[in-house]
């Protein structure tokens, strides 16, 4: 492996790293606020794609620019977030928080396959592909490769950016230390007068929108097909196991760990590519299950 090919493999990970870490923070977030293991959130990402892809297209028709077309991509995700995330929360979480965890889980599940339906219904299974904003930002050489600017400074930005604004707001405003206040204990905040229904309405639909961006970010370098989030949930459960449930600085390195890994696999080992996150992640579970972030708790009988 050259100097070339490991260059080529740390911005490849990095970039896979970037998008993978957009929707793995929403699933921690909404783990870490509502304790719920949202497995629809994989179609937060798929719907993301699709929204980003059709706005894209549809501004490209009438003329819109690519630099334009990025400015877009928060609005379509937080569209999405609110829409199909307030939904979520709304009618189908809301009723069942103090049920059995294997009931949220069976209920986020059957969300998940009726909106996997509901994708194919809208947008069919034909592959989308969108490259307005990739052009329009171009390529540049780094180290004799040519790699384009999309992936070698947006994602990285935008992800790093929306960690510095989530790790902010969690820690240093009123909001935020509601939210806090309502992962570590849910019902001490309730008597202190924290509405925690809006509190954990608010946790779904950021959770549902950064899964939407992750999705709408990554839909400018992948064709889009059915079924896509499916892979994606998967990949963000193995970051979010690796790092602790509820580990926001976690899922951040996490994810870094894993996207460097398995681009490194791509070059090294093809044929292992699928399986080195899910290597790592059940490694990290043998040596410490809490993952490598989380603090071991006692258990309350």
């Amino acid at each position: 492996m050259n100097e070339s090919m490991i260059v080529l493999a740390i911005l490849d990970g990095l970039s896979f790293a970037a998008l993978l870490f957009l929707v793995a923070l929403g699933l921690t977030l909404v783990f870490g606020v509502m304790n719920v293991i949202n497995v629809a959130h994989g179609s937060m990402f798929a719907i993301g794609g699709y929204a980003a892809a059709t706005v894209g297209i549809w501004a490209a028709s009438i003329g819109i620019s690519g630099y334009a077309s990025l400015l877009l991509l928060p609005v379509v995700a937080l569209a999405v977030g609110a829409f199909f995330g307030g939904a979520m929360e709304t009618f189908l979480m809301r009723p069942i928080y103090r049920k059995e965890p294997v009931l949220q889980l069976l209920v986020t599940f059957a969300a998940f396959m009726v909106l996997e339906d509901l994708q194919k219904m809208i947008w069919g299974t034909q592959p989308y592909a969108v490259s307005a904003i990739v052009d329009a930002l171009g390529a540049v050489e780094v180290f004799g490769i040519t790699y384009t600017r999309y992936q070698l400074f947006v994602l990285p930005l935008v992800a790093v950016g929306v960690f510095l604004l989530v790790r902010y707001f969690l820690r240093h405003s009123l909001l935020g230390k509601q939210v806090v206040a309502v992962a570590h204990h849910r019902e001490t905040a309730a008597a202190i007068g924290i509405n925690v229904k809006r509190i954990c309405l608010l946790a779904f639909v950021a959770g549902a929108a950064l899964g939407a961006l992750g999705g709408a970010m990554s839909v400018q370098t992948t064709s889009w097909v059915s079924g896509i989030g499916s892979e994606m949930i998967v990949l963000s459960f193995a970051v979010v196991a690796t790092a602790g449930l509820g580990q926001i600085e976690g899922a951040f390195v996490a994810a870094i760990l894993i996207g460097l890994a398995r681009s490194f696999s791509v070059y090294l080992a093809p044929e292992l590519e699928v399986l080195v996150p899910y290597l790592i992640m059940a490694l990290v579970l043998m040596l410490r299950p809490q993952g490598l972030f989380s603090v071991a708790k006692a258990r309350r009988v």
